[in-house]
């Protein structure tokens, strides 16, 4: 089976920089994925992409180095096995709050004995190997997303589950949760639960994913011991580089003849979920 490179670096000890991508596009996704990432991810839960479209995008990010990732749209094992049927070699799953919906998560993306996905890989077949099956159980990733007062609660029953491989965390839900703005950057309360979390994951050898609002951060992210980092999205990386080039093609003012506003010149955070 072709191997995961993600985890083979990770089990290193090396950073890893996750692309994200929320425009339905396959040639978007071929020319994100080209641009040397470890991983691109396509998300089903706040992209616009239906399937076929998420199908195509995988096998554009399948025609260079960086490992195809998808952020499902849920916990329900169907809808999982598909993705992973299509050749998705991990899952970033939303919204695990329960150990109960993490141990549906992780059994629904692996093989019996191990958990209950039904076979019938399909794509994956094409893209891990004709010994698919033989390895998939040992090669998928699967990420629980921890952005919940309720996630944190039940976060070290969350991360015992057998068979998970890592964390990530999904820092704007998990400031609403608690009470606080989402944006590029957070209160302190918030940066005290993302800490919380990263030291438990950490205890446990787990992978830990963030998305970040930009290169920067992603880059403080790294240094503060997350191991998987997504310095934003398409959709934000399009609009502030488009931004930042009329910018300079006017001499700082929009295209309305306004002084642009901090948040555009920073891309305002888009896409940071």
């Amino acid at each position: 089976m072709r191997p995961n490179d993600l985890r083979s670096k990770s089990e290193n000890g090396l950073p890893l920089v996750n692309a994200w991508l929320s425009i339905p596009s396959a040639y978007a996704a071929e020319v994100v994925a080209a641009q040397g990432f470890d991983s691109v991810t396509v998300d089903l839960q706040h992209g616009m992409m239906d399937f076929a479209q998420a199908v195509a995008m995988l096998q554009a990010i399948s025609t260079t180095q960086a490992v195809p990732l998808v952020r499902s749209s849920s916990a329900e094992p169907s809808h999982l096995m598909r993705l992973l049927d299509a050749g998705a070699y991990g899952v970033i799953c939303p919204q695990v709050d329960t150990p109960e919906i993490a141990r549906q998560f992780v059994a629904a993306c692996r093989y019996p004995p191990m958990g209950n996905r039904s076979f019938g890989p399909a794509r994956g077949l094409l893209y891990g190997g004709p010994d698919y099956f033989d390895h998939a159980n040992h090669t998928v990733l699967t990420l629980a997303m921890i952005e919940s007062v309720e996630g944190m609660r039940n976060m070290e029953s969350i991360m015992e589950t057998d068979g998970l491989d890592g964390i990530y965390v999904g820092p704007n839900d998990l400031a609403l949760s608690l009470g606080e703005r989402p944006g590029a950057s957070f209160a302190p309360r918030v940066e005290e639960a993302i800490a919380a979390i990263l030291a438990a994951a950490r205890q446990r050898n787990l992978m830990t994913g963030i998305f970040c609002a930009d290169g920067d951060s992603a880059r403080a992210r790294l240094q503060q011991g997350f191991s998987l980092v997504t310095p934003g999205n398409d959709v934000g990386s399009l609009g502030s580089e488009l931004r930042r080039r009329l910018e300079r093609s006017r001499g700082g003012r929009s295209l309305s003849g306004h002084a642009l506003q901090p948040a555009a010149r920073e891309g305002g955070g888009a896409g940071g979920y």
